[in-house]
């Protein structure tokens, strides 16, 4: 039952949540500082009242593997986000992360010297190749323009784009090594999600000091936005603050999702579900915000389907299943 609820978690939030920051975005492309920080800010003060009881909880986990955790997680969410700044389209950089997959399998036969059947493999290279598919697919359709509405060309526009693309890369690996980091911790201290949701995202805060006027200039931005009426309070909001308040409470959902799965499965069956749940994220962006759906988009949905039967071994259950119904008609006659 946790498992389901954890993967519903991570489909309604996460998809949910990526619609408001595409929004966000699309509006103010510079803006992943602030909206990092707003999450970080809304998951501590949550976790400070019902998870730590106001700080008088003691952590069942030594704070020492929660700061190198931190580590990993601030510097993932906040390279994530500041990519957006360097020639990324919204759908590259929401399908780019989804090679963790094979970075997760990698590191896991690395450092854990895991051994994977072939057909997990396979499955693995089948749900990488279709979001790689669709990707690219989607990655033609975007035009990177520039401020004053011409179109970018030439070495410079190049440049920014490959650093865009090493700061995705980066955050990648990072981000598979923190998922086998928190497997081996919760191996040994126990499941213990909601502590660790608090603490990886309480822990960064005094970092985002260093990006303070960043955040300050997009606040002031953000007030500038289009006033909106929020009829059923009767109080008018700049838009964009909407769309950021959106953005938090789906992205609470979406990550408490996840880190309940962390304490229920392996590191690399967590990142396949949250692969599956980015790839229909860039979807329902495509349908939503009305982008082509071609024919090769087709072609990747059906080998990220074929990819997860393969990983999720139902084709071995159904098989399985029918031969015991074979076993015991011939025991009952």
């Amino acid at each position: 039952m946790g498992t389901a609820f954890a993967v519903l978690l991570v489909f309604v939030g996460c998809c949910s949540n990526v619609v408001f920051l595409e929004l966000l975005v699309r509006e103010f492309p510079g803006c992943g500082n602030i909206v990092t920080f707003a999450q970080f800010v809304f998951i501590t003060l949550e976790g400070f009242i019902f998870e730590t009881n106001f700080g008088r909880k003691k952590p069942s986990i030594a704070i020492s593997n929660y700061v190198i955790m931190v580590a990993m997680f601030f510097t993932v969410s906040v390279i994530n986000n500041y990519a957006l700044n360097f020639n990324i389209a919204m759908p590259l950089h929401m399908i780019f992360r989804s090679g963790s997959l094979i970075a997760n399998m990698i590191l896991g036969i690395i450092i854990l010297k895991k051994r994977y059947s072939a057909s997990k493999y396979l499955s693995i290279a089948l749900v990488s190749a279709g979001i790689f598919i669709c990707t690219i697919m989607s990655a033609k359709q975007v035009r990177d323009v520039s401020s004053d509405g011409s179109v970018e060309h030439g070495f410079y526009a190049f440049m920014r784009w490959l650093i865009g693309i090493a700061m995705l890369t980066f955050a990648l690996l990072m981000s598979a090594r923190m998922g086998i980091f928190q497997e081996t911790l919760y191996k040994k201290y126990g499941k213990h999600s909601k502590e660790a949701l608090f603490y990886n995202h309480c822990l960064p805060l005094p970092g985002f000091l260093l990006l303070s006027t960043d955040i300050y200039h997009h606040s002031i931005l953000f007030n500038q936005s289009t006033p909106v009426l929020i009829s059923t309070i009767g109080v008018t909001m700049p838009i964009m603050w909407i769309y950021l308040l959106m953005n938090v409470i789906t992205q609470y959902v979406c990550i408490r999702g996840v880190f309940i799965l962390t304490t229920e499965c392996t590191s690399l069956t967590v990142t396949l579900v949250v692969t599956l749940r980015k790839f229909i994220s860039l979807i329902f962006s495509i349908l939503y915000f009305q982008n082509p759906f071609t024919a090769w988009h087709w072609v990747g949905t059906a080998v990220v389907f074929v990819g997860t039967l393969l990983y999720t071994e139902v084709w071995s259950s159904v098989q399985a299943a029918l031969r015991g119904s074979q076993v015991k008609e011939t025991k009952a006659e």
